[in-house]
Protein backbone atom coordinates (compact mmCIF):
# COMPACT_ATOMS: atom_id res chain seq x y z
CA UNK A 1 0.00 0.00 0.00
CA UNK A 2 1.00 3.63 -0.33
CA UNK A 3 2.87 4.63 2.87
CA UNK A 4 1.83 8.65 3.69
CA UNK A 5 4.98 9.48 5.32
CA UNK A 6 7.04 8.83 2.05
CA UNK A 7 5.02 11.04 0.33
CA UNK A 8 6.93 14.61 -0.09
CA UNK A 9 6.20 16.91 2.48
CA UNK A 10 4.59 19.96 0.35
CA UNK A 11 2.00 17.53 -1.29
CA UNK A 12 -1.64 18.71 -0.61
CA UNK A 13 -3.55 16.62 1.40
CA UNK A 14 -6.00 16.13 -1.36
CA UNK A 15 -3.36 14.03 -3.23
CA UNK A 16 -2.00 12.25 0.06
CA UNK A 17 -5.93 11.15 0.21
CA UNK A 18 -6.00 10.35 -3.41
CA UNK A 19 -3.14 8.12 -2.66
CA UNK A 20 -4.70 6.42 -0.24
CA UNK A 21 -7.50 5.89 -2.22
CA UNK A 22 -5.46 4.50 -4.88
CA UNK A 23 -3.60 2.49 -2.74
CA UNK A 24 -4.25 2.13 0.71
CA UNK A 25 -7.65 0.51 0.57
CA UNK A 26 -6.69 -2.42 -1.64
CA UNK A 27 -6.18 -5.76 0.08
CA UNK A 28 -4.58 -8.47 -0.75
CA UNK A 29 -7.59 -10.98 -2.61
CA UNK A 30 -5.23 -13.89 -1.47
CA UNK A 31 -5.25 -17.84 -1.96
CA UNK A 32 -8.39 -17.24 -5.03
CA UNK A 33 -8.09 -20.78 -7.34
CA UNK A 34 -9.41 -22.04 -10.13
CA UNK A 35 -9.56 -25.35 -11.80
CA UNK A 36 -6.15 -25.43 -13.60
CA UNK A 37 -8.46 -27.19 -16.63
CA UNK A 38 -10.88 -24.40 -16.26
CA UNK A 39 -8.53 -21.52 -16.37
CA UNK A 40 -6.17 -22.96 -19.24
CA UNK A 41 -9.58 -22.91 -21.48
CA UNK A 42 -9.37 -19.06 -22.32
CA UNK A 43 -11.53 -17.75 -24.93
CA UNK A 44 -12.92 -14.65 -26.85
CA UNK A 45 -16.05 -13.17 -25.13
CA UNK A 46 -18.84 -14.45 -26.85
CA UNK A 47 -22.30 -12.98 -27.43
CA UNK A 48 -25.76 -14.74 -26.77
CA UNK A 49 -26.93 -17.93 -24.71
CA UNK A 50 -28.50 -17.87 -21.31
CA UNK A 51 -27.31 -18.73 -17.39
CA UNK A 52 -28.87 -20.12 -14.76
CA UNK A 53 -27.68 -20.16 -11.57
CA UNK A 54 -28.94 -21.45 -8.56
CA UNK A 55 -27.95 -20.30 -4.93
CA UNK A 56 -28.78 -21.11 -1.54
CA UNK A 57 -31.49 -19.49 -0.35
CA UNK A 58 -35.24 -17.87 -1.25
CA UNK A 59 -38.17 -16.76 0.13
CA UNK A 60 -41.02 -14.27 0.28
CA UNK A 61 -38.19 -12.04 1.49
CA UNK A 62 -36.88 -11.96 -1.54
CA UNK A 63 -36.60 -8.14 -2.48
CA UNK A 64 -35.54 -5.88 -5.82
CA UNK A 65 -35.12 -2.94 -2.90
CA UNK A 66 -31.02 -2.37 -2.92
CA UNK A 67 -31.74 -1.35 0.95
CA UNK A 68 -33.35 -4.42 2.04
CA UNK A 69 -31.20 -6.75 0.39
CA UNK A 70 -29.96 -9.03 3.13
CA UNK A 71 -28.80 -12.33 1.09
CA UNK A 72 -26.48 -13.34 -1.20
CA UNK A 73 -29.27 -14.07 -3.80
CA UNK A 74 -30.47 -10.53 -3.06
CA UNK A 75 -26.87 -9.20 -3.40
CA UNK A 76 -26.68 -11.28 -7.10
CA UNK A 77 -30.32 -9.98 -8.18
CA UNK A 78 -29.43 -6.23 -7.30
CA UNK A 79 -26.51 -6.52 -9.57
CA UNK A 80 -28.46 -7.88 -12.32
CA UNK A 81 -30.48 -4.47 -12.73
CA UNK A 82 -28.57 -1.59 -10.72
CA UNK A 83 -24.99 0.07 -11.00
CA UNK A 84 -23.31 1.68 -7.84
CA UNK A 85 -21.27 4.62 -8.26
CA UNK A 86 -18.37 2.33 -7.48
CA UNK A 87 -17.34 -1.01 -7.50
CA UNK A 88 -14.38 -2.83 -5.79
CA UNK A 89 -12.06 -5.08 -8.30
CA UNK A 90 -10.67 -8.51 -7.21
CA UNK A 91 -7.92 -7.04 -4.85
CA UNK A 92 -10.90 -5.16 -2.98
CA UNK A 93 -9.90 -1.67 -4.76
CA UNK A 94 -12.34 0.93 -5.63
CA UNK A 95 -13.11 1.42 -9.37
CA UNK A 96 -15.48 4.18 -10.63
CA UNK A 97 -18.45 2.81 -12.04
CA UNK A 98 -21.46 5.50 -12.61
CA UNK A 99 -19.31 7.90 -10.73
CA UNK A 100 -16.73 9.32 -13.21
CA UNK A 101 -14.43 10.91 -10.18
CA UNK A 102 -15.19 11.01 -6.35
CA UNK A 103 -12.87 13.49 -4.69
CA UNK A 104 -12.11 14.81 -1.12
CA UNK A 105 -9.81 17.22 0.72
CA UNK A 106 -10.41 16.11 3.91
CA UNK A 107 -12.20 12.83 3.75
CA UNK A 108 -15.58 14.91 4.93
CA UNK A 109 -16.95 16.47 2.38
CA UNK A 110 -16.84 14.68 -1.14
CA UNK A 111 -17.82 15.58 -4.42
CA UNK A 112 -19.09 12.81 -7.03
CA UNK A 113 -19.41 13.60 -10.33
CA UNK A 114 -21.61 11.37 -12.56
CA UNK A 115 -20.82 9.93 -15.81
CA UNK A 116 -23.01 11.35 -18.56
CA UNK A 117 -25.36 10.13 -21.13
CA UNK A 118 -26.51 7.19 -18.93
CA UNK A 119 -30.38 6.15 -19.09
CA UNK A 120 -32.06 3.66 -16.62
CA UNK A 121 -34.40 1.07 -18.31
CA UNK A 122 -37.60 3.52 -18.91
CA UNK A 123 -35.15 6.00 -20.79
CA UNK A 124 -34.91 8.33 -17.92
CA UNK A 125 -31.42 10.20 -18.00
CA UNK A 126 -29.44 9.59 -14.92
CA UNK A 127 -28.86 12.28 -12.76
CA UNK A 128 -27.40 13.78 -9.72
CA UNK A 129 -31.00 13.63 -8.02
CA UNK A 130 -31.33 10.45 -8.38
CA UNK A 131 -28.34 9.56 -6.25
CA UNK A 132 -28.89 12.14 -3.37
CA UNK A 133 -32.35 10.36 -3.47
CA UNK A 134 -30.74 6.77 -3.18
CA UNK A 135 -28.46 7.68 -0.51
CA UNK A 136 -30.74 9.64 1.44
CA UNK A 137 -33.49 6.99 1.92
CA UNK A 138 -31.49 4.81 3.41
CA UNK A 139 -31.35 6.95 6.42
CA UNK A 140 -35.55 7.39 6.27
CA UNK A 141 -36.67 4.67 9.18
CA UNK A 142 -39.56 3.33 7.09
CA UNK A 143 -37.85 2.53 4.57
CA UNK A 144 -36.32 -0.24 6.56
CA UNK A 145 -32.69 -0.22 5.16
CA UNK A 146 -29.92 -2.88 6.08
CA UNK A 147 -27.59 -0.29 5.70
CA UNK A 148 -28.75 2.35 8.04
CA UNK A 149 -25.73 1.97 10.69
CA UNK A 150 -23.48 2.99 7.89
CA UNK A 151 -25.65 5.64 6.34
CA UNK A 152 -25.83 7.27 9.65
CA UNK A 153 -22.27 8.77 8.12
CA UNK A 154 -24.35 10.59 5.98
CA UNK A 155 -24.47 14.39 7.57
CA UNK A 156 -26.12 15.60 3.95
CA UNK A 157 -26.11 14.09 0.46
CA UNK A 158 -27.69 16.64 -2.25
CA UNK A 159 -27.12 17.37 -6.04
CA UNK A 160 -25.12 20.71 -6.80
CA UNK A 161 -25.05 20.37 -10.25
CA UNK A 162 -26.80 18.32 -12.84
CA UNK A 163 -24.58 16.12 -12.90
CA UNK A 164 -22.33 16.59 -9.46
CA UNK A 165 -23.33 15.24 -6.14
CA UNK A 166 -22.24 16.47 -3.01
CA UNK A 167 -21.70 14.27 0.04
CA UNK A 168 -20.53 15.59 3.75
CA UNK A 169 -20.02 13.09 6.27
CA UNK A 170 -20.48 14.05 10.32
CA UNK A 171 -17.28 12.81 10.60
CA UNK A 172 -13.60 11.83 8.31
CA UNK A 173 -14.21 8.48 6.51
CA UNK A 174 -11.28 7.99 4.01
CA UNK A 175 -12.92 4.43 3.20
CA UNK A 176 -16.34 6.21 1.13
CA UNK A 177 -15.84 4.92 -1.89
CA UNK A 178 -15.48 1.34 -0.60
CA UNK A 179 -18.60 1.95 1.54
CA UNK A 180 -20.45 3.00 -1.79
CA UNK A 181 -19.46 0.05 -3.49
CA UNK A 182 -21.79 -2.33 -1.70
CA UNK A 183 -25.01 -3.32 -3.13
CA UNK A 184 -27.11 -1.33 -0.76
CA UNK A 185 -25.83 1.74 -1.98
CA UNK A 186 -26.63 0.87 -6.14
CA UNK A 187 -28.54 3.79 -7.31
CA UNK A 188 -32.22 3.83 -8.02
CA UNK A 189 -34.67 6.17 -9.58
CA UNK A 190 -35.23 9.69 -7.70
CA UNK A 191 -38.69 9.34 -5.92
CA UNK A 192 -38.99 5.10 -6.40
CA UNK A 193 -41.38 3.52 -3.42
CA UNK A 194 -42.05 0.42 -5.33
CA UNK A 195 -39.57 -2.38 -6.24
CA UNK A 196 -42.29 -4.87 -8.04
CA UNK A 197 -40.06 -4.68 -10.57
CA UNK A 198 -36.52 -3.22 -11.09
CA UNK A 199 -35.78 0.18 -13.35
CA UNK A 200 -31.97 0.66 -12.86
CA UNK A 201 -29.10 1.30 -15.12
CA UNK A 202 -27.58 -1.95 -15.03
CA UNK A 203 -26.86 -4.70 -17.83
CA UNK A 204 -30.27 -6.48 -17.54
CA UNK A 205 -34.17 -5.57 -17.54
CA UNK A 206 -36.53 -7.44 -15.17
CA UNK A 207 -38.37 -9.60 -16.89
CA UNK A 208 -39.97 -11.61 -13.99
CA UNK A 209 -39.33 -11.49 -10.62
CA UNK A 210 -41.73 -13.79 -7.91
CA UNK A 211 -40.29 -13.68 -4.75
CA UNK A 212 -39.19 -16.93 -3.40
CA UNK A 213 -39.89 -18.75 -6.69
CA UNK A 214 -37.15 -17.08 -9.50
CA UNK A 215 -35.52 -14.20 -11.25
CA UNK A 216 -35.12 -13.28 -15.09
CA UNK A 217 -33.29 -10.68 -15.96
CA UNK A 218 -32.55 -10.15 -20.32
CA UNK A 219 -30.04 -7.87 -21.85
CA UNK A 220 -30.51 -4.27 -21.88
CA UNK A 221 -30.04 -3.10 -25.17
CA UNK A 222 -29.28 0.09 -24.34
CA UNK A 223 -26.49 -0.40 -21.27
CA UNK A 224 -24.32 2.00 -21.30
CA UNK A 225 -20.80 0.06 -21.48
CA UNK A 226 -19.97 -0.94 -25.04
CA UNK A 227 -20.42 -4.80 -26.13
CA UNK A 228 -21.58 -5.59 -22.81
CA UNK A 229 -23.71 -7.56 -21.28
CA UNK A 230 -22.55 -11.22 -23.28
CA UNK A 231 -25.65 -12.70 -21.79
CA UNK A 232 -29.18 -12.87 -23.56
CA UNK A 233 -30.71 -13.64 -20.57
CA UNK A 234 -30.31 -14.63 -16.76
CA UNK A 235 -32.42 -16.69 -14.45
CA UNK A 236 -32.00 -16.84 -10.69
CA UNK A 237 -33.76 -19.11 -8.41
CA UNK A 238 -32.61 -20.63 -5.27
CA UNK A 239 -31.90 -24.74 -4.04
CA UNK A 240 -31.76 -24.49 -0.67
CA UNK A 241 -30.44 -28.25 -0.34
CA UNK A 242 -26.92 -28.25 -0.97
CA UNK A 243 -27.25 -32.14 -2.47
CA UNK A 244 -29.93 -30.85 -5.02
CA UNK A 245 -27.95 -28.03 -5.59
CA UNK A 246 -25.16 -29.82 -7.18
CA UNK A 247 -26.80 -32.82 -8.24
CA UNK A 248 -28.59 -30.06 -10.68
CA UNK A 249 -25.51 -28.54 -11.66
CA UNK A 250 -23.79 -32.21 -12.30
CA UNK A 251 -27.03 -32.90 -14.32
CA UNK A 252 -26.62 -29.38 -16.35
CA UNK A 253 -29.91 -28.37 -14.96
CA UNK A 254 -28.02 -25.38 -13.53
CA UNK A 255 -25.21 -23.55 -15.14
CA UNK A 256 -23.48 -22.13 -11.83
CA UNK A 257 -24.01 -22.66 -7.81
CA UNK A 258 -22.54 -21.21 -4.35
CA UNK A 259 -22.11 -22.42 -1.04
CA UNK A 260 -20.92 -25.41 -2.30
CA UNK A 261 -20.33 -28.13 0.67
CA UNK A 262 -16.60 -29.10 0.73
CA UNK A 263 -17.76 -32.98 0.59
CA UNK A 264 -19.14 -32.19 -2.74
CA UNK A 265 -15.62 -30.54 -4.07
CA UNK A 266 -14.76 -33.96 -5.02
CA UNK A 267 -17.29 -34.73 -7.00
CA UNK A 268 -16.86 -31.18 -9.18
CA UNK A 269 -13.31 -31.54 -9.55
CA UNK A 270 -13.44 -34.53 -11.20
CA UNK A 271 -16.58 -34.04 -13.67
CA UNK A 272 -15.19 -33.50 -16.95
CA UNK A 273 -18.08 -30.73 -17.14
CA UNK A 274 -17.67 -28.87 -14.11
CA UNK A 275 -15.23 -26.86 -12.38
CA UNK A 276 -14.75 -25.90 -8.46
CA UNK A 277 -13.80 -22.24 -7.59
CA UNK A 278 -12.25 -21.87 -4.56
CA UNK A 279 -11.21 -18.54 -2.39
CA UNK A 280 -9.80 -17.51 0.98
CA UNK A 281 -12.43 -15.34 2.38
CA UNK A 282 -13.87 -13.37 5.32
CA UNK A 283 -16.95 -15.33 5.33
CA UNK A 284 -17.88 -16.96 8.50
CA UNK A 285 -20.72 -18.91 10.46
CA UNK A 286 -20.71 -17.48 14.08
CA UNK A 287 -22.07 -18.75 17.14
CA UNK A 288 -24.63 -15.86 18.54
CA UNK A 289 -25.39 -15.87 22.15
CA UNK A 290 -28.23 -13.67 22.73
CA UNK A 291 -27.07 -11.03 25.09
CA UNK A 292 -30.52 -9.60 26.40
CA UNK A 293 -32.36 -12.72 26.14
CA UNK A 294 -32.26 -15.61 28.87
CA UNK A 295 -28.95 -17.14 30.22
CA UNK A 296 -27.02 -15.09 27.08
CA UNK A 297 -27.19 -11.81 29.52
CA UNK A 298 -24.36 -13.88 32.00
CA UNK A 299 -21.04 -13.01 30.64
CA UNK A 300 -19.87 -16.34 31.91
CA UNK A 301 -22.47 -18.08 29.71
CA UNK A 302 -20.62 -16.30 26.57
CA UNK A 303 -17.18 -16.89 27.74
CA UNK A 304 -17.74 -20.74 29.06
CA UNK A 305 -19.93 -21.57 25.24
CA UNK A 306 -16.85 -20.36 23.30
CA UNK A 307 -14.39 -22.29 25.39
CA UNK A 308 -16.83 -25.37 23.68
CA UNK A 309 -15.70 -24.60 20.43
CA UNK A 310 -13.23 -27.15 19.04
CA UNK A 311 -11.73 -25.25 15.85
CA UNK A 312 -9.70 -27.33 14.66
CA UNK A 313 -12.42 -30.24 14.86
CA UNK A 314 -14.83 -27.29 12.81
CA UNK A 315 -12.48 -26.79 10.06
CA UNK A 316 -11.71 -30.72 9.42
CA UNK A 317 -15.43 -31.91 10.28
CA UNK A 318 -17.22 -29.07 9.13
CA UNK A 319 -15.29 -27.77 6.18
CA UNK A 320 -13.19 -30.70 5.02
CA UNK A 321 -10.47 -28.18 5.45
CA UNK A 322 -11.55 -25.79 3.53
CA UNK A 323 -11.00 -22.92 6.17
CA UNK A 324 -8.60 -21.16 8.43
CA UNK A 325 -8.67 -20.89 11.85
CA UNK A 326 -10.56 -18.11 13.69
CA UNK A 327 -10.57 -16.23 17.43
CA UNK A 328 -13.81 -15.02 18.26
CA UNK A 329 -12.57 -11.81 16.07
CA UNK A 330 -14.60 -11.01 12.76
CA UNK A 331 -11.58 -9.75 10.69
CA UNK A 332 -9.88 -12.66 8.78
CA UNK A 333 -6.13 -13.29 8.83
CA UNK A 334 -5.53 -12.10 5.25
CA UNK A 335 -6.81 -8.78 6.16
CA UNK A 336 -4.13 -5.84 6.51
CA UNK A 337 -6.11 -4.87 9.70
CA UNK A 338 -6.29 -8.30 11.56
CA UNK A 339 -4.83 -8.62 15.35
CA UNK A 340 -2.07 -11.61 14.98
CA UNK A 341 -0.95 -10.88 18.57
CA UNK A 342 -4.42 -12.00 20.50
CA UNK A 343 -3.96 -15.30 22.30
CA UNK A 344 -6.15 -18.01 20.27
CA UNK A 345 -8.25 -18.92 22.30
CA UNK A 346 -7.95 -22.65 23.11
CA UNK A 347 -10.49 -25.70 23.07
CA UNK A 348 -11.24 -26.69 26.86
CA UNK A 349 -14.44 -27.78 27.94
CA UNK A 350 -12.98 -28.06 31.91
CA UNK A 351 -12.39 -24.29 31.88
CA UNK A 352 -16.20 -23.94 29.58
CA UNK A 353 -17.52 -26.28 32.77
CA UNK A 354 -16.03 -23.42 35.26
CA UNK A 355 -17.69 -20.72 33.41
CA UNK A 356 -20.90 -22.24 32.62
CA UNK A 357 -21.47 -23.49 36.30
CA UNK A 358 -21.24 -19.95 37.50
CA UNK A 359 -23.73 -18.69 35.08
CA UNK A 360 -25.67 -21.52 36.59
CA UNK A 361 -26.32 -23.65 33.11
CA UNK A 362 -25.48 -26.84 33.91
CA UNK A 363 -29.00 -27.57 35.26
CA UNK A 364 -30.70 -26.35 32.11
CA UNK A 365 -31.53 -27.98 28.59
CA UNK A 366 -30.72 -25.26 26.25
CA UNK A 367 -31.46 -25.05 22.61
CA UNK A 368 -29.23 -24.13 19.99
CA UNK A 369 -30.74 -23.24 16.34
CA UNK A 370 -29.47 -24.20 13.32
CA UNK A 371 -29.73 -24.51 9.52
CA UNK A 372 -28.71 -25.40 6.21
CA UNK A 373 -29.15 -21.60 5.58
CA UNK A 374 -26.28 -20.69 8.14
CA UNK A 375 -23.49 -22.69 6.07
CA UNK A 376 -21.86 -25.78 8.38
CA UNK A 377 -23.89 -24.64 11.24
CA UNK A 378 -25.44 -28.05 11.34
CA UNK A 379 -22.00 -29.69 11.96
CA UNK A 380 -21.34 -26.96 13.78
CA UNK A 381 -24.17 -28.03 16.22
CA UNK A 382 -23.63 -31.01 16.49
CA UNK A 383 -20.05 -30.96 17.39
CA UNK A 384 -20.96 -28.31 19.87
CA UNK A 385 -23.31 -30.64 21.32
CA UNK A 386 -20.93 -33.06 21.74
CA UNK A 387 -18.21 -30.71 23.66
CA UNK A 388 -20.91 -29.54 25.67
CA UNK A 389 -21.66 -33.02 26.70
CA UNK A 390 -17.85 -33.35 28.13
CA UNK A 391 -18.87 -29.83 29.47
CA UNK A 392 -21.49 -31.47 31.64
CA UNK A 393 -24.07 -29.30 29.84
CA UNK A 394 -27.12 -30.53 28.26
CA UNK A 395 -27.63 -28.75 24.60
CA UNK A 396 -30.67 -29.73 22.40
CA UNK A 397 -29.72 -29.26 18.70
CA UNK A 398 -32.93 -27.76 17.16
CA UNK A 399 -32.48 -27.87 12.96
CA UNK A 400 -35.10 -25.42 11.36
CA UNK A 401 -35.86 -25.05 7.69
CA UNK A 402 -33.58 -23.01 5.40
CA UNK A 403 -36.86 -21.38 3.91
CA UNK A 404 -37.23 -17.76 6.55
CA UNK A 405 -35.19 -18.98 8.71
CA UNK A 406 -33.09 -15.29 8.07
CA UNK A 407 -36.35 -14.03 9.10
CA UNK A 408 -37.77 -15.97 11.57
CA UNK A 409 -34.92 -17.17 13.35
CA UNK A 410 -31.87 -15.16 13.31
CA UNK A 411 -31.06 -13.05 15.74
CA UNK A 412 -34.52 -13.83 17.40
CA UNK A 413 -33.55 -16.86 18.86
CA UNK A 414 -31.30 -16.87 22.03
CA UNK A 415 -28.44 -19.02 20.79
CA UNK A 416 -27.91 -20.42 17.18
CA UNK A 417 -25.78 -19.46 13.95
CA UNK A 418 -25.61 -16.53 11.45
CA UNK A 419 -23.86 -16.19 8.37
CA UNK A 420 -21.67 -13.15 8.00
CA UNK A 421 -20.79 -12.59 3.70
CA UNK A 422 -17.45 -10.99 3.41
CA UNK A 423 -17.23 -6.88 3.79
CA UNK A 424 -15.24 -4.92 1.86
CA UNK A 425 -13.38 -3.22 4.79
CA UNK A 426 -12.67 -3.54 8.62
CA UNK A 427 -15.60 -0.77 9.43
CA UNK A 428 -18.18 -2.16 7.48
CA UNK A 429 -17.50 -5.39 9.28
CA UNK A 430 -17.50 -3.65 12.61
CA UNK A 431 -20.38 -1.17 11.68
CA UNK A 432 -23.49 -3.34 10.34
CA UNK A 433 -22.66 -6.45 13.06
CA UNK A 434 -21.01 -4.91 16.52
CA UNK A 435 -22.25 -1.42 16.31
CA UNK A 436 -24.34 -1.39 19.76
CA UNK A 437 -27.49 0.12 17.48
CA UNK A 438 -27.07 -1.87 14.18
CA UNK A 439 -29.75 -3.62 12.79
CA UNK A 440 -27.50 -6.54 12.33
CA UNK A 441 -25.98 -6.75 15.76
CA UNK A 442 -26.99 -10.54 16.14
CA UNK A 443 -25.75 -10.50 20.02
CA UNK A 444 -27.54 -7.14 21.02
CA UNK A 445 -23.71 -6.31 22.38
CA UNK A 446 -23.12 -2.81 23.61
CA UNK A 447 -19.93 -1.53 23.87
CA UNK A 448 -19.57 2.29 24.49
CA UNK A 449 -15.92 1.79 24.20
CA UNK A 450 -16.13 -0.06 20.84
CA UNK A 451 -18.70 2.38 19.40
CA UNK A 452 -16.18 5.12 20.27
CA UNK A 453 -13.08 3.32 18.76
CA UNK A 454 -15.02 2.76 15.28
CA UNK A 455 -15.76 6.54 14.98
CA UNK A 456 -12.24 7.61 15.70
CA UNK A 457 -10.74 4.79 13.41
CA UNK A 458 -12.55 6.05 10.30
CA UNK A 459 -11.19 9.41 10.71
CA UNK A 460 -7.46 8.27 11.18
CA UNK A 461 -5.66 8.17 8.20
CA UNK A 462 -2.23 7.34 9.69
CA UNK A 463 -2.03 3.74 9.00
CA UNK A 464 -0.48 2.38 12.49
CA UNK A 465 -2.81 3.82 14.91
CA UNK A 466 -5.92 2.88 12.68
CA UNK A 467 -4.42 -0.74 13.00
CA UNK A 468 -3.97 -0.16 16.71
CA UNK A 469 -7.53 1.07 17.28
CA UNK A 470 -8.97 -1.62 14.57
CA UNK A 471 -6.84 -4.34 17.19
CA UNK A 472 -8.34 -3.02 20.45
CA UNK A 473 -11.65 -3.44 18.80
CA UNK A 474 -11.50 -6.93 17.78
CA UNK A 475 -9.82 -7.91 21.65
CA UNK A 476 -13.32 -6.10 22.96
CA UNK A 477 -15.36 -8.55 20.62
CA UNK A 478 -13.26 -11.42 21.28
CA UNK A 479 -13.53 -11.03 25.54
CA UNK A 480 -17.25 -9.51 25.52
CA UNK A 481 -19.38 -9.70 22.14
CA UNK A 482 -21.72 -12.50 22.28
CA UNK A 483 -20.33 -14.09 19.20
CA UNK A 484 -18.31 -17.19 18.48
CA UNK A 485 -16.33 -17.46 15.10
CA UNK A 486 -14.57 -20.79 14.65
CA UNK A 487 -13.13 -20.61 11.36
CA UNK A 488 -13.34 -18.37 7.92
CA UNK A 489 -14.72 -19.96 5.65
CA UNK A 490 -13.25 -21.09 1.98
CA UNK A 491 -15.64 -19.71 -0.50
CA UNK A 492 -16.68 -22.70 -3.01
CA UNK A 493 -18.45 -22.30 -6.11
CA UNK A 494 -19.25 -25.00 -8.68
CA UNK A 495 -19.20 -23.98 -12.58
CA UNK A 496 -20.74 -25.57 -15.82
CA UNK A 497 -17.04 -25.22 -17.95
CA UNK A 498 -19.45 -23.56 -20.65
CA UNK A 499 -19.45 -20.36 -18.63
CA UNK A 500 -16.46 -18.42 -19.66
CA UNK A 501 -14.68 -15.12 -17.75
CA UNK A 502 -16.08 -16.63 -14.35
CA UNK A 503 -13.28 -16.16 -11.17
CA UNK A 504 -13.03 -16.27 -7.86
CA UNK A 505 -13.60 -13.17 -5.62
CA UNK A 506 -12.46 -12.46 -2.20
CA UNK A 507 -16.13 -10.50 -1.29
CA UNK A 508 -18.35 -13.72 -2.18
CA UNK A 509 -19.65 -16.13 -4.67
CA UNK A 510 -20.44 -15.09 -8.44
CA UNK A 511 -17.26 -13.02 -8.47
CA UNK A 512 -18.61 -10.63 -5.26
CA UNK A 513 -22.07 -10.76 -7.08
CA UNK A 514 -21.05 -8.80 -10.14
CA UNK A 515 -20.84 -11.84 -12.78
CA UNK A 516 -24.04 -11.40 -14.72
CA UNK A 517 -22.62 -8.63 -16.91
CA UNK A 518 -18.77 -10.17 -17.25
CA UNK A 519 -19.28 -14.04 -18.31
CA UNK A 520 -20.52 -16.00 -21.17
CA UNK A 521 -21.96 -18.76 -22.81
CA UNK A 522 -19.11 -20.55 -24.54
CA UNK A 523 -20.26 -21.73 -28.37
Amino acid sequence: MTDSSSLPGAVARRDVLRALLAGGMAASAGGILVHPAYAAAAAQPRRGGRMTIATQSSSNADTLDPAKAALSTDYLRVHMFYNGLTTLDASLAPQMVLAEEIATDDAITWTVTLRKDIVFHDGKPLTAADVAYSLNRHNIPSVGSKASSVAQQFESVKATGPLSVEIVLKGANADLPVILATPHFVIVKDGTTRFDTAIGTGAFLCREFTPGVRTVGVRNPGYWKPGLPYLDEIALFGIPDEPARVNALLSGDVDWINEVNPRSARRLREDPRTALLEAKSSLYTDLVIRKDLGIGRHPDFTLGMKYLIDREQVKRAAFRGYAVLGNDQPIAPNNRFYFAGLPQRPYDPERARFHLKRAGALDLELPVVCSVAATGSVDMAMLLQQSAFKAGLKLKVKRVSADGYWSNHWMKSPMGFGNVNPRPSADMVFTQFYKSDAPWNGSAWKNERFDQLLVLARAETDDARRKQMYADMQVLVHQHCGIGIPVFITILEGINKRIKGASSHPLGSFMGYNCPEQVWVDA
